[in-house]
């Protein structure tokens, strides 16, 4: 695990060493144990390594005979019996690392090679011969890269702060994202803050020709959910546990350092550490984070619960209310971009818990929006009623469910619709009627539902739960899930690893029918119901049971009642040292500030645009 980062230009081998080696100092925290660079006249590529796996050995960059190099952030799971396959083949290895069995895979295969892989990676691969850099992001978005083209330079790295180091010149703001950030609070991808700053997206890949110096951009995997119908003779739950655990112990196994369990006490990671115990992992390490407030802000007893049936060794951290406050600059810092997750700040204190004992963890992100989590089976529901309504009339009475819905419609069907209707997506914090009113400057901003009708475009399936289900993976999972879990992780040197996101586990759960996610028919409707089924045996009842929540944090509540929060807001805010006063009318941002007092959806907007405050004092 660690950071990468290159640069392509027109300078010398001297000036493209002292730019990456500024580039890799800003993301140190990403890799503290190791750095190394490697460079030539207008061209040079380097990382920051955080040891995992081999790691006496496993620096980088690596070569094949000169001519071939990598640098590569990631764990490639499977790559012992990879090289077993190479050595068949005539390769030899000098390392026990992971690095040198994908640098060699790729020179054996090519880009095809990337089918082989079960893993989570950002790949920076250089062919001297071609004079072809390609960068490769893993197939669900686990891990992130960031390029850009400006000032005579291509740059690419782990995080933004670390790519601006490759400029002369910091990037003017995008407003269309920040536009789409007052909606989504996160920005999506493959767009950023900064203007000619892009997220490579999940499952593509990056060719930069050194000779032409232009790029072109490419898909090599795609999510394709289609639930299937229902085989009477197949064992789903039996297909089920196959996978998963072989999901957890390709985790808990790839790893020369001690693994330990982010345990929320929710279904997600109580079955993620139930099942390494299963495997035969006795005594780990497993990390909750809680709030001094306590009561529902607090799922501690339920996290102790579970590591007192499994036997872990379980460690708490406590969180109040002074330390959230003052932990926000920071917060702003480490985000690289605004991202207003109220869960993230808790995540980074249990990350810096968790590096004291162990330098990898598991964790739950992807269950939900893979299985069909949250409240996805009312919503469905209520989409299955309004579809049949629609097929009865023939979509000619469309009055029945609201003047709203002919404006919604999309090429899809009616499905899609309805789908608009009823769940669009999972954050809608600003319409776009109140973001008009808050900007000072009114932009040609393309509206925030329009992007989300481009997302449900790309699904083939005319399935209702398929469409939601794949839409979240495609968005709110990478952009706001996996980004805040990767920052916040790295920033305390640890790795954070995902065995519901393993991708051999996700294109099986495409594809099983839907009465296993939610039930339906003669079946209960529960959500994630295949993973309940799972655990039944394994975990308390109690844990088995329980609703999805959040994670409980009290900024809104303090936003709402405590004077002390509602006073430093509303400096940062409309005080004379706003920095959203340069976007935003002043006046419209004090309306919805009075609002959060009594109205709890108008609390969302205040934090979306504190976090924006904060991101812009550190960053703009």
């Amino acid at each position: 695990m660690c950071g990468i980062l290159g640069l392509v230009g027109s300078e010398s081998e001297e000036t493209t060493q002292r730019v990456m080696r500024e580039m890799g100092d800003a993301i140190v925290h990403r890799g503290p144990d190791d750095a190394g660079y490697w460079a030539e006249p207008g061209f040079g590529f380097g990382m920051r390594r955080l040891s995992i796996i081999d790691v006496e050995n496993g620096s980088q960059p690596m070569w094949v005979n000169s001519e071939l190099g990598i640098v590569f952030n990631g764990e490639i799971y499977n790559y012992k019996e990879i090289r077993e396959s190479l050595k068949s083949d005539g390769y030899h290895f000098t390392t026990r690392s992971d690095t040198e069995v994908l640098l060699k895979v790729l020179h054996r295969d090519g880009l095809g090679g990337l089918k082989l892989l079960n893993g989570m990676f950002a790949i920076a691969l250089i062919d001297r011969r071609s004079k072809k850099l390609s960068i490769v992001r893993d197939r669900m978005g686990i891990k992130p890269l960031y390029y850009g083209q400006r000032e005579g330079r291509f740059a690419f790295c782990s995080e933004i702060k670390g790519l601006l180091k490759a400029f002369e010149n910091k990037p003017k703001l995008d407003f269309q994202s920040i536009h789409h950030y007052l909606t989504f609070r996160y920005v999506p991808s493959p767009d950023t803050m900064w203007e000619g700053i892009h997220k490579l997206e999940p499952g593509h890949i990056l060719t930069f020709d050194l000779r032409e110096q232009v790029f072109q951009v490419s898909q090599y995997w795609e999510l394709s959910f289609n639930n299937k119908s229902e085989d009477s003779q197949g064992d789903y739950l039996k297909d089920f546990t196959v996978r998963f655990e072989g999901a957890v112990r390709r985790r808990l196994e790839a790893s020369d350092v001690p693994v330990g369990v982010m345990l929320s006490g929710g279904l997600d990671s109580s079955a993620i550490a139930a099942t390494a115990v299963r495997l035969g992992k006795n005594h780990f390490h497993t990390f909750n984070v809680a709030f001094e407030e306590g009561g529902e802000y607090s799922e501690a007893e339920f996290a102790k619960e579970v590591s007192r049936h499994l036997g872990t060794v379980h460690h708490q951290v406590n969180i109040s209310k002074r330390q959230f406050v003052d932990f926000l600059p920071t917060y702003a810092s480490i985000s690289d971009e605004p991202l207003a997750d109220l869960s993230s700040i808790p995540l980074c204190f249990v990350s810096r818990l968790a590096q004291k004992h162990v330098k990898v963890v598991l964790s739950g992100e992807g269950s939900d929006e893979v299985l069909a989590g949250y409240n996805f089976d009312q919503i469905n529901r209520k989409l299955t009623v309004l579809n049949r309504l629609i097929n009865l009339t023939h979509g000619r009475d469309l009055g029945l469910l609201g003047k709203s819905l002919p404006n919604l419609i999309g090429k899809n069907n009616n499905q899609y619709s309805i789908q608009r209707l009823l769940s669009p997506h999972m954050t809608k914090v600003f319409s776009e009627r109140e973001k008009s009113k808050l900007w000072i400057e009114q932009g040609a901003y393309r509206s925030s539902i329009a992007k989300i009708r481009d997302w449900y475009d790309e699904v083939l399936s005319p399935d209702l739960l398929d469409q939601m289900l794949q839409v979240y993976c495609r968005s709110w999972l990478v952009d706001d899930l996996l980004m805040k879990a990767d920052k916040m992780s790295m920033a305390n040197s640890i790795e954070l690893r995902v065995p519901f996101l393993d991708h051999t586990f996700v294109e099986w759960a495409q594809t099983i029918p839907n009465s296993w996610k939610i039930g339906g028919g003669d079946i209960k409707h529960s959500t994630k119901r295949i993973l309940r089924e799972y655990a039944r045996g394994l975990l308390p009842q109690q844990i088995i049971d329980r609703p999805k929540r959040g994670f409980p944090v009290p900024a809104y509540h303090w936003m709402q009642n405590d004077a002390e929060i509602r006073q430093l807001a509303a400096d940062k805010l409309i005080g004379p040292k706003s920095m959203l006063s340069d976007l935003f009318e002043l006046e419209e941002t004090r309306k919805v500030f009075q609002a959060s007092k009594t109205d709890s959806r108008a609390v969302s907007k205040v934090w979306s645009l504190y976090i924006l405050e904060e991101w812009l004092r550190k960053w703009s």
